[in-house]
């Protein structure tokens, strides 16, 4: 379907996804099937301004495309049958991969995986959390040290039969304070790579372009000098970081 359609032709409500926080319905524009998030339906949060959800959702797709790494699935603001909100297209992934998940903690893979913490589950049996380790993953990882995500959990990763990996549900972004909590934290202190170096000059670049008067229509300009300043913050670092500050390292729940 045409960009355009996508934008004006009538969208219908499917179902409603009932795990959200907020209120997320499934709808279909034409034979296309997409998530539709209402900014009146938006439960209002004590550190993020009320409204403003879905412009950071959009936000962060347009830095995903900035960025050159298909992170952030086709995401648009319009009009619904609950008045304007947040579209994205759907995304059918793998049932069958896990991009992260909750392991035994004896039974952490040797390779091909990185561990984050661990813990005990309800039966109190000791569990790892852990997440692969691919490249597709690592970019999710810059994106959201960019983007300041707040809530990376593992259930916002889609991972795609073409070993693709899509992240969803990026209301929590932008923050101008420092905000990131995820469950990506399996390459802290190593070096980036020079595709990810690459990939933070472009959104530095494009910041200065058509990124940026993009984005000024979406966040503040306060939170706009946040993004530059910690995109040029990580290029400078070379490397991912640590948890720091006072505010939980990981989401909750983590899933």
């Amino acid at each position: 379907m045409a960009t355009r359609d996508l934008v004006t032709a009538e969208l219908t409500l499917t179902g409603r996804i009932t795990t959200a926080s907020n209120a997320t319905f499934l709808g279909s524009i034409g034979d296309a099937t997409v998530v539709y998030k209402p900014i009146a339906g938006e439960s209002p949060l004590w550190d993020f301004p009320q409204g403003t959800l879905a412009h950071r959702e959009v936000a962060a797709y347009l830095v995903s495309q900035a960025i050159g790494w298909d992170v952030v699935p086709h995401t648009w603001l319009r009009d619904g049958p609950l008045g304007e909100g947040m579209v994205q297209l759907w995304q059918e992934q793998d049932p069958s991969q896990d991009a992260v998940d909750l392991v035994a903690a004896d039974h952490v893979p040797e390779t091909g995986w990185k561990q984050i913490l661990t813990g005990q589950d309800q039966n109190g049996r000791s569990v790892a959390l852990i997440h692969e380790d691919s490249p597709a993953l690592r970019r999710m990882a810059v994106f959201d040290v960019v983007v300041n995500n707040a809530d990376r959990k593992g259930d916002h990763i889609l991972a795609m039969p073409d070993g693709q990996r899509h992240g969803v549900d990026h209301g929590l972004t932008f923050h101008r304070d420092h905000k990131l909590r995820t469950v990506l934290w399996g390459w802290q202190g190593e070096a980036l790579s020079a595709e990810e170096e690459d990939g933070l000059d472009r959104i530095s670049a494009g910041l200065r372009g058509g990124l940026g008067l993009d984005l000024a229509e979406l966040l503040s300009a306060e939170e706009i000098a946040s993004l530059a300043a910690r995109c040029a913050r990580l290029r400078r670092a070379g490397q991912f970081p640590s948890p720091s500050g006072d505010m939980p390292a990981v989401p909750w729940p983590l899933f």
